[in-house]
C-alpha cells in the first residue's frame, strides 16, 4: 500500500538540501548512556552494539542500522535512541564492519546487499531475548540492508516490526542521481570517506604485520582515483564481496527486488525530493507486499524529515513517527485483572 504522509516540513527549511544537511550540522545532542559490546562473527570478525538501557521487566528492544559511512554516533541514530529509551524501549545501534572507530580485522567491509552480518546479529537477539518483542529501524544503507534481508527471510525473520528510511531501492538509479546537479557534494563527501577507510585499513593491516591483507587491498588499485560510485563499486566493492563488477552488485542488492517477499510490517519512509534517489528508484504498488505500507512525503530530503515552526526548537518527525509506528507491534496491552470472587 502506498499512502501520503502527514510530514510537513519547517517553513524555514526548504528544499531538499537544508532538510538533508539540517540535522547533521546543526543538531544539539541530548545525553544518552550507551554501552558498548563487541560482537564476534563466524568469519573471524566483529561488529560492535551499542545498546541504550532500560529498566523494567518486560521491554521491547529496537535494532537500529545506520547508512553508508555512518555508525551509532550518527545523529539519527543518537536522536532515535533517545526517542526509544522516553518510551521505555530498549535499543541497540549495530556498527557495521570497521564503522565503530577501529578497523576490522579483514579487508572485507559492508554494503547495500551483506545481509550475513545482520543475520547473525538478529539471530543471536532473539535467542538470548527473554523480555520483549524485537524490531528494526534501518536508514539510507542499512535500510537497504534491512529490507533485503526481510525479504530473504520471509516469514522466518521473527521480528515484530520493521521501519526502514530514505533507501535507495535501486542502486543503479540512484548512483547515476548522485552524478547530478547539488547531489555531487553529498557524493565528494561519501567517496572521500571510503576512500579514507580503504587506506586507514592498509596502514592498520602494516602495523599489524598482517601483509596479507594490506596487499589484498592494494590490489583493489588507487582507490583515490575512484572519483564516483559506480567506478569505486566496481574496483573496490564488488572485488572485495565476491560481485562479478558493479551491475552485479546492483541488481544483486537493490532491496526493491525483496520487498514482496516481505512478511513482517514494515513501515517505509520517504521523501520524494530525496537527493540522494532518483525518483525512478522509489516502489510502485506491485513492488510491495501486503506486509509492506509505503509512505511518500513531497519533502524531507534524505533522513532529514525537520520539522517545527521555531528554528531554535525544531522536531524531529522521523522519532516521533518511527515509533508510533512501532508501538502497534511492540507494546503488549495489559492483561486484564482477574474476576473477583462470586
Amino acid at each position: 500500500m502506498i499512502r501520503r504522509s502527514s510530514f510537513r516540513p519547517a517553513w524555514w527549511l526548504p528544499g531538499p538540501h537544508l532538510q538533508t544537511i539540517w540535522s547533521s550540522i546543526f543538531r544539539r545532542r541530548l545525553p544518552l548512556e550507551r554501552r558498548r559490546e563487541r560482537f564476534e562473527l563466524a568469519d573471524g570478525d566483529f561488529v560492535d552494539l551499542d545498546w541504550v538501557d532500560v529498566d523494567g521487566p518486560q521491554s521491547p528492544l529496537v535494532l537500529i542500522l545506520h547508512g553508508l559511512t555512518g555508525s551509532s554516533d550518527s545523529n539519527y541514530a543518537w536522536g532515535l535512541q533517545h526517542a526509544l529509551r522516553g518510551r521505555g524501549w530498549r535499543s541497540v545501534v549495530m556498527n557495521f564492519r570497521g564503522c565503530s572507530g577501529e578497523p576490522n580485522r579483514l579487508p572485507r567491509a559492508y554494503h547495500s546487499g551483506e545481509t550475513g552480518d545482520v543475520d547473525e546479529v538478529c539471530a543471536a537477539l532473539m535467542d538470548r531475548e527473554d523480555r520483549g518483542p524485537v524490531a528494526a529501524v534501518g536508514y539510507s544503507l542499512g535500510g537497504n540492508v534491512l529490507l533485503k534481508w526481510l525479504g530473504e527471510r520471509g516469514a522466518s525473520s521473527r521480528l515484530a516490526a520493521a521501519v526502514a528510511v530514505s533507501v535507495p531501492y535501486l542502486l543503479d538509479q540512484c548512483q547515476k542521481r548522485m552524478d547530478r546537479g547539488f547531489s555531487r557534494v553529498y557524493r565528494n563527501r561519501l567517496i572521500e570517506q571510503l576512500q579514507s577507510g580503504v587506506r586507514d585499513k592498509i596502514t592498520h593491516f602494516e602495523k599489524q604485520a598482517r601483509h596479507d591483507h594490506a596487499e589484498a587491498l592494494r590490489a583493489l588499485g588507487n582507490v583515490s582515483s575512484y572519483r564516483n560510485f559506480r567506478d569505486f563499486d566496481e574496483f573496490v566493492t564488488a572485488r572485495l564481496h565476491g560481485f562479478l563488477g558493479a551491475d552485479d552488485y546492483y541488481q544483486r542488492s537493490s532491496s526493491i527486488h525483496f520487498l514482496r517477499d516481505i512478511r513482517v510490517p514494515t513501515l517505509l519512509l520517504h521523501a520524494v525530493n530525496d537527493p540522494f534517489t532518483s525518483r525512478m528508484a522509489i516502489p510502485g504498488p506491485g513492488d510491495l507486499s501486503p506486509s509492506v505500507t509505503l509512505e511518500l512525503s513531497g519533502s524531507g530530503g534524505h533522513v532529514g524529515f525537520v520539522a517545527g515552526r521555531n528554528p531554535l526548537r525544531p522536531t524531529y518527525w522521523l522519532e516521533q513517527r518511527i515509533p508510533d509506528f512501532l508501538a502497534t507491534h511492540l507494546e503488549v496491552p495489559p492483561e486484564p485483572p482477574a474476576p473477583g470472587p462470586m
